[in-house]
């Protein structure tokens, strides 16, 4: 039974590693080979194949769902429901729109809709809107996140923007609702985001400095409805019928077992319920309910067994879950505490068992971290030591009391809630405090066969002392720490134009140097050099940046520049109008003419003295290694142009920045034949409302025999200047849930 539950899941988990998907009727006479090999008793295989099938058919399904080609960018009239708590910040509503359905055109079942400065929205509603439809589109960077897996894991077909709505129906407000309200009116000492998110899940409340300082410290799990929470709620519950029971004051004529053990397990379904009931609260729940029914029948069970069908059962209700790191953050951290505490001779007196849990899931998970592209949290081994039982033995405690208080005696749980907002408070001042001593850390990209050693260093150093070949996990987890083998050879540089949507940001290294150019853009919702620059420069290792130019002021060139600074040790910075640039960055002027090398590969740099505009006022690189030149051009347009070209310098490169992403205005016949670029670099977001690249100009290049790489077509770009080879497009790296790869224009 266990070996054929072990198979199912390998096959379930088969989804996440294939790059496409068979058809459709392959995959049922896979369900159906499945079910004959299981009657012919070959129960691995069998089970295997289902797992794999039936998760290939519901991945299908999902991507089946997706927003046709032809509604892309187009603005329609639709009716649905708006499902779960709206997301409200910044003037921007988020929410989810479920049974979606419109007069001439067929919808995803579930959208994920941004409404700006529009009416509150309420769960429930019905509501008629004009939206302005996109298809799952995710930038695609070395490091950086995947909002296409997210979403297809989320079986959200579209995305889009609310022009206009009108209300068709306002049902009874939901209790989800209902407490969420009460709860943000109370005065929690400023965090009452942080209690809607421990009593609701609800996160929308949480502030961003408040969100970095909890993923800077490993201790995100504390505020989002996990396992840890539905098994205090649980345990409370169980443990406050049994002591009643022992304590002579229960009824006789009820058993106390089973009324302990309905109340743990109906306690804990309502608080997963009033979550909703996320991956890790339906682990948890899962987990509770066989090991509840096992107590009940005074069975004894191996803990690993509960965890195994927790783990399968998930799967098997959502497969696309396996494509959502938490998924597996969830299941390994209970999966080594299981491996830490079972089965061991002897005990541990509680605190022993309480400090070493922290520093062995830390070790657990690293291997998981490292293969997932996540930053590790250098402070989270004592941020959870300390956090842990603070969030659960105090906090967790009152605001679920406090909560319950503001419907029977709203002065006192008033009064509760605001002395758990002082905890809170004086919560997040210690992380933050070990946030700035300890910052998170992200090695660099490491091969399949390395993160093997390292999984198997960490294992071993969990295994009981005594145990032979245990001190053999030290040299092998040691493999984690030192930095990765630095492939840029002397006299070239790799360079990374990243996905940044509509903005520039472009990484250049030699074999002991880095720059950064531009560091995109920055809105009241994103900031690319947070979400996007950060994540890839951790990723290509390295101490720091030698040198950040800044093309020019504008916020899709300029905007992530701070977030850089604040996070990434960055030594110098130059930038195309200093007087512009935010003072925190202590940038230099832009002076045409300077030159300098770096590992055998010149760079220089060119400003217009006389630009009376912003985009003008770029400045220019221009870096040749080995024969083999590039332009980053910024967003100069056809006056700059001009004078770039009149100035006398060698601007003569195989590969061109774009010039302002390729609009009208830019990439004139005169810079191009003086540049003669083999190929052009084109940055910009998808769909965007500028229209660049602009039609004109891909015709000028095609009519030159300018091969254009997009990094809105093909994710972020490589070019390994120096060795005269084509680029490497991110989007190259194949997975089901993205569209079919486009060749380079």
């Amino acid at each position: 039974m266990r070996t054929g539950m072990m198979a199912l899941a390998l096959g379930l988990c088969t989804l996440r590693m294939l790059m496409v998907l068979p058809p459709l009727w392959l995959s049922g006479f896979g369900l159906l080979a499945g079910l004959a090999l299981l009657m012919w008793r070959q129960r691995l295989a069998g089970c295997y194949l289902l797992g794999l099938s039936w998760a290939c058919l519901s991945a299908q399904w999902a991507l089946d769902d997706r927003l046709a080609p032809a509604l892309e960018g187009r603005t329609v009239w639709l009716q649905g429901t708006v499902a779960g708590l709206p997301d409200s910040r910044d003037g921007v509503q988020r929410f989810e729109l479920v049974n979606a359905a419109s007069r001439h055109n067929s919808l995803p079942a579930r959208m994920r809709l941004s409404w700006r400065n529009g009416p509150t929205l309420q769960a429930g509603e019905e509501w008629r809107l004009a939206v302005t439809l996109r298809r799952p589109r995710s930038l695609i960077n070395p490091g950086g996140p995947d909002l296409e897996a997210w979403m297809l894991a989320r079986r959200i077909g579209a995305s889009g923007s609310v022009k206009d709505g009108q209300r068709l129906s306002t049902p009874p407000m939901a209790w989800r609702e209902a407490v969420r309200q009460r709860l943000v009116q109370v005065d929690a000492q400023g965090r009452e985001g942080a209690l809607a998110a421990l009593v609701l899940g609800d996160k929308s409340g949480v502030s961003r400095q408040d969100w970095t300082t909890l993923q800077a410290t490993g201790t995100v799990h504390l505020l989002v409805i996990s396992g840890q929470h539905i098994g205090l709620l649980a345990g409370l519950l169980y443990g406050l019928v049994a002591g009643l029971s022992r304590w002579g004051y229960w009824p006789p004529r009820w058993p106390w077992l089973p009324c302990a053990c309905s109340l743990a397990f109906t306690g804990a379904l309502a608080y997963g319920w009033l979550a909703g009931f996320e991956v890790p609260v339906r682990r948890a729940c899962l987990m509770l309910g066989l090991v509840l029914l096992w107590r009940l029948r005074y069975r004894q069970m191996s803990l690993g067994w509960p965890l195994l069908v927790a783990f399968v059962t998930v799967l098997l209700i959502e497969p696309l879950a396996s494509l959502q790191a938490g998924f597996w953050l969830s299941f390994g951290a209970v999966a080594t505490l299981l491996w830490v505490f079972g089965a061991r001779l002897g005990g541990w007196h509680w605190w022993q068992a309480w400090t070493r849990a922290q520093w062995m899931i830390a070790l657990g998970l690293l291997p998981g971290l490292l293969a997932l592209g996540l930053p590790v949290s250098l402070s989270g081994p004592l941020a959870n030591l300390l956090a842990v039982p603070w969030i659960s033995l105090l906090v967790l405690p009152l605001a679920l009391s406090g909560s319950a208080l503001l419907w029977i005696w709203p002065v006192a749980g008033e009064g509760v809630l605001w002395f758990t907002g002082g905890l809170l408070n004086l919560l997040f001042e210690g992380l933050d405090g070990l946030a700035q001593v300890l910052p998170p850390w992200q090695s660099g990209q490491r091969s399949g066969w390395l993160l093997g050693l390292i999984a198997m260093g960490a294992l071993l150093l969990l295994l009981p002392a005594g145990v032979p070949l245990r001190p053999l996990g030290w040299p092998l987890l040691l493999l984690a720490v030192l930095p990765p083998r630095n492939e840029v050879p002397f006299g070239e540089v790799e360079v990374w134009q990243l996905d940044v949507g509509q903005g520039l940001a472009t990484v250049l290294r030699t074999r002991n140097h880095s720059l950064l150019y531009d560091a995109g853009p920055r809105s009241l919702a994103s900031d690319a050099g947070e979400r996007v620059v950060l994540p890839a420069l951790r990723t290509f290792g390295g101490k720091g940046l030698d040198l950040m130019i800044i093309s020019h002021a504008h916020a899709d060139h300029a905007g992530g520049a701070l977030s850089v600074m604040k996070q990434w040790p960055v030594a110098q910075v130059i930038a195309g109008e200093p007087e512009a640039a935010d003072p925190l960055l202590r940038a230099q002027a832009c002076d045409s003419g300077r030159h300098w090398e770096w590992d055998g590969v010149a760079f220089s740099l060119w400003r217009w003295d006389a630009a009376a505009d912003s985009n003008s006022s770029s400045c220019v690189l221009h870096v040749r290694a080995g024969g083999e030149g590039l332009l980053l051009a910024g967003d100069i347009e056809a006056a700059a142009e001009r004078a770039l070209v009149g100035s006398g310098h060698d601007i003569r490169a195989h590969w061109l920045q774009a010039p302002h992403h390729g609009s009208r205005t830019s990439s004139t016949g005169i810079l191009l034949a003086a540049v003669k670029p083999q190929g052009v670099l084109i940055s910009r977001g998808w769909g965007n409302s500028f229209g660049h690249p602009h039609s004109l100009v891909l015709a000028r290049y095609r009519a030159l025999s300018i091969r254009a790489h997009d990094t809105a077509l093909h994710g972020a770009v490589r070019l390994r200047l120096g060795r005269f080879e084509p680029p490497f497009h991110q989007r190259q790296v194949r997975r089901f849930w993205r569209d079919d790869y486009v060749p380079p224009l």
